[in-house]
């Protein structure tokens, strides 16, 4: 990040003739030895950094790096957290639900009573998955061998077993403790420590009078970290997002004033605003906190016409779903009254906004992915941050400089760890494909949408999401029955022998089309991603 960190080899001589460096990057050598293979990037990157003065550029990695880390280093163990696993309201009733936490593979369901169980998703047997299975008499069957699981996870019944044998004591599957906490289900990962209540994050305005959300649950093709710094930098939002949402307009873009009001081992907090707004009388910034393992918020308050508080809140939670993939539950909310026109929007049409602006930065992000993991390398050697526009960013790699060592990999301001193993691809029938195709809640697809591709907006939002996918469900059987209609009409139109018939008809197939019409968008809208306009064909 920000200017340049220099990895340690013996004293460095420069070619002849020698580069012109700022003062801070003349600082940033003595600091630092350099490594060859950095050297001609270097020479590249400060011709950047001598453009931005030293005022607008994070001096803070110039830092000595020993002191740095010892300073940072916490102790921190990713297992013993709470991950937000999924929207309660969005759990099917019917079947299982195959979901991930970095690399461990776990499936949810509910029971016949209708209490939420999360188990390994492996069956004991021959290691099929479960959540590509069923739910039998309230019990969860594996479909390879008809195994089947209650409870805490006991096997009680085993279909090939001879009458009156015993089923093995091993042929248990191993369960995970979960929470339904305000409307998230967490999930509780360690297996040497019991889970800790406590550290289940309490979200205070959720519980305000008055307060309405607009809770959403998407599928991403990118890790988790850059999600979180995509979601903490707010200086790209009126420029990648022109005019997607009222208050994202390009000419506003501009610098911002950050300022850090709390560093911990769990993360950090802050207030932030445009510079502009500085000298505006009763201005009131906005105060951002991340909390580990993946709790972004987003708070403001403002005062009405009448007096009284307003409470808004943005809250992210981002939840690793293995490398290069993350889950992100989004619960935008407020106690303000809504207006007539929000209210006449249905609920399935905000969720395909909220899916529009995360397509909006797809691209950008899934490269920038790419990148990091062919590099290898730290963000302090890849980023140029601006303390007018990066400084969570900035923070947040240093926090994972903290607590990287206890993560099963990362990529840290200074520090990087990568995975042992890396990730398998996978090919149906088995994984990660066939866990959508085959069960809750794609269970196949609709129609022709039955191969699961991440980047689609149908398999990464609408199978997660019960109201998009019974509009969509619903458009699908309108558009048959218009079809029909309108086919009908248009043939007795042809038929008929008096023209007031013949017109009527004519124009109840046209209303019928029209109908068409309108389920084919709404359709449309759910499955099809954003495309900038300079990239359409």
């Amino acid at each position: 990040m920000a200017l340049l960190r220099l990895q340690s080899i013996p004293t460095i001589t420069f070619p002849s003739p020698q580069p012109k460096f700022s003062k801070s990057s003349i600082a940033l050598f003595n600091r630092r030895r350099l490594n060859p293979s950095h050297y001609h990037q270097l020479l590249k990157r400060s011709a950047v950094a001598e453009e931005i003065s030293a005022a607008e550029v994070d001096q803070s990695v110039i830092d000595d790096e020993e002191t740095l880390r010892q300073k940072e280093t916490v102790s921190y163990d990713w297992s013993e957290e709470w991950y937000p696993l999924y929207l309660t309201k969005n759990v099917p009733d019917d079947a299982p639900l195959g979901l991930t936490v970095f690399d461990k593979q776990v499936v949810l369901f509910k029971d016949g009573a209708g209490e939420l169980r999360c188990y390994e998703d492996r069956c004991p047997h021959r290691l099929a998955k479960l959540s590509e299975g069923q739910l039998f008499d309230g019990r969860l069957e594996c479909l390879y061998h008809g195994w089947q699981f209650e409870g805490n996870g006991k096997c009680v019944k085993i279909p090939q077993l001879s009458e009156g044998a015993k089923i093995p004591s091993s042929a248990c599957v191993r369960t995970y403790e979960i929470k339904d906490s305000q409307g998230v289900i967490w999930i509780w990962m360690s297996r040497k420590s019991p889970p800790n209540p406590a550290k289940i994050p309490w979200f205070e305005n959720f519980e305000r009078p008055g307060f309405r959300d607009l809770s959403t649950i998407h599928e991403l093709p990118y890790d988790h970290s850059i999600l979180l710094e995509n979601l903490m930098d707010p200086s790209h939002v009126p420029i990648s997002h022109n005019r997607s949402d009222s208050n994202a307009k390009r000419e506003e873009a501009g610098p911002l004033y950050f300022e850090v009001t709390e560093r911990t081992g769990r993360g950090f907090a802050g207030r932030w605003g445009r510079e502009r707004d500085v000298s505006l009388p009763n201005h009131i910034p906005n105060f951002l906190r991340f909390e580990a393992p993946c709790v972004l918020q987003s708070n403001r308050q403002v005062i009405d016409k009448k007096g009284q508080k307003i409470y808004f809140t943005g809250l992210f939670l981002c939840r690793p779903s293995g490398q290069g993939k993350s889950m992100l539950i989004v619960r935008f909310g407020n106690t303000m009254k809504p207006s007539f026109v929000f209210k006449l929007l249905p609920q399935w049409f905000l969720h395909q906004t909220a899916s529009k602006i995360l397509e909006e930065d797809m691209g950008f992000l899934s490269s920038q992915n790419e990148i990091l993991v062919r590099e290898k390398s730290p963000t302090r050697e890849l980023y140029i941050n601006l303390k007018t526009s990066d400084t969570w960013v900035a923070e947040y790699r240093r926090w994972m400089d903290k607590v990287g060592h206890g993560m099963p990999y990362h990529f840290g301001h200074s520090t990087v760890s990568l995975p042992e193993n890396p990730a398998l691809v996978e090919h149906a029938p088995a994984g990660f494909t066939a866990s959508l195709s085959a069960s809750q809640p794609a269970k196949g697809g609709i129609g022709s949408m039955h191969a699961p591709n991440p980047a689609n907006r149908y398999f990464r939002h609408v199978i997660h999401c019960k109201g998009c996918r019974n509009v969509v469900k619903l458009c699908r059987a309108w558009k048959k029955a218009l079809s029909v209609a309108a086919a009908v009409s248009t043939a007795l139109a042809i038929l008929a022998s008096g023209r007031m018939s013949r017109v009527l008809l004519l124009l109840s197939a046209a209303v019928f089309v029209a109908g068409i019409q309108i389920c084919s968008s709404v359709i449309a809208m759910n499955t099809t991603n954003y495309i900038r306009s300079h990239r359409r064909l």
